[in-house]
């Protein structure tokens, strides 16, 4: 992997606005949203995770009900976490801080893996670790990507840049499977397809935005076959070469998708809705780079708020549907008899 010879941007930096809206405000670090709890109380630790998750995430509520009320508070556990270390990585004044500041996290995933946690975040996970049997390697393969944007911010190969996805994008979805106990191998399959492609078209979508904070996810061997310099991706508008590249790149995504379609109907059926939705956003997002000719450069595609909550709407029929399964099929049982 190579390291950007770009300059990167003061932390401070605030993304300036293109042709459309390429800009977008971080929000605050976690540790700025909620009110660190004291001793090591659960319900306190639990409510921390809760304040964390909602004011990082404004579809998290939405996403929360589609999954039985016992995962929510995992659920929130678990963004927590993420965020936190997210932030770890993005907010500290350089990247040798961020490093440190993450390899100190990951100690404290550790002991909390060990029983000994004292974090108000790692309180709460602890709970969910005990209730679900979830293994530390996701978990740490998290830190571990957090940890390598400090360090890489330029990717030669797809090879390399999936490799990062592996670590980036995919625990997420077997944290979620490992919720219900889920730790079948073709499911989790299933799985790294459909996350890995939502972090691949995130990054299509964010090309402008990435270059400006002096990321680029676009593999060189990819920009080098179709004559893409390092330069245009600070142009505002892409040439037929960069747009045939892009479309390429979505293309690859579709298949992800196609090929992770499976889990919405196999996975655990708490669980399906939720993985619904998330297919049907990542879908949206392809649909609209597709729609601006695949020019993310001039306009950073963006998924109408209807769209969204008829995403929602169809995920929450479905849970309906799913849920009138087993009480049907015992009423049927009962007439059989």
């Amino acid at each position: 992997m190579q390291r950007s010879p770009l300059k990167l941007p003061d932390k401070s930096t605030v993304y300036e606005n293109t042709v459309d809206s390429h800009s977008q405000a971080r929000d605050q670090a976690a540790w700025h949203v909620a009110r660190m709890p004291g001793g090591s109380n659960l319900a306190e630790a639990e409510k921390f995770c809760r304040q964390i998750a909602k004011s990082h995430y404004e579809n998290f509520s939405v996403c929360t009900c589609l999954v039985p009320e016992r995962l929510r508070q995992d659920f929130a556990n678990i963004y927590a976490f993420s965020r936190w270390s997210d932030d770890l990585g993005d907010e500290s004044e350089s990247s040798t801080e961020a490093t440190e500041k993450l390899h100190q996290w990951r100690n404290q995933l550790r002991q909390c893996f060990h029983g000994e946690a004292c974090h108000p975040i790692f309180i709460a996970l602890r709970s969910t670790i005990d209730r679900t049997g979830l293994s530390i390697e996701p978990f740490d393969d998290l830190v571990d990507a957090f940890c390598q944007d400090q360090v890489c911010r330029v990717y030669t190969t797809r090879v390399q840049l999936y490799d990062y996805c592996r670590r980036s994008a995919n625990p997420v979805g077997r944290i979620v499977l490992g919720l219900e106990q889920c730790f079948d191998s073709q499911l989790i399959a299933l799985s790294d397809q459909i996350c890995t492609g939502l972090q691949l078209i995130n990054f299509w979508q964010d090309i402008a935005r990435d270059f400006t904070a002096g990321r680029i996810y676009l593999p060189e061997e990819d920009r080098l076959r179709w004559g893409v310099s390092i330069e245009e991706l600070g142009a505002k508008s892409g040439s037929i070469h960069f747009r045939n590249m892009v479309k390429e790149q979505v293309q690859c995504v579709r298949e992800m998708f196609d090929e992770g379609q499976a889990l919405v109907r196999e996975a655990p059926r708490s669980l399906r809705p939720a993985i619904g939705l998330f297919l049907a956003g990542g879908r949206a997002v392809a649909d609209g780079i597709e729609r601006i000719q695949f020019d993310t450069l001039a306009t950073r595609p963006v998924v109408s708020r209807i769209r969204k909550l008829s995403f929602v709407f169809q995920a929450l029929c479905f849970r309906g549907v799913e849920g009138m399964i087993e009480p049907m099929r015992r009423i049927f049982s009962k007439q059989r008899r």
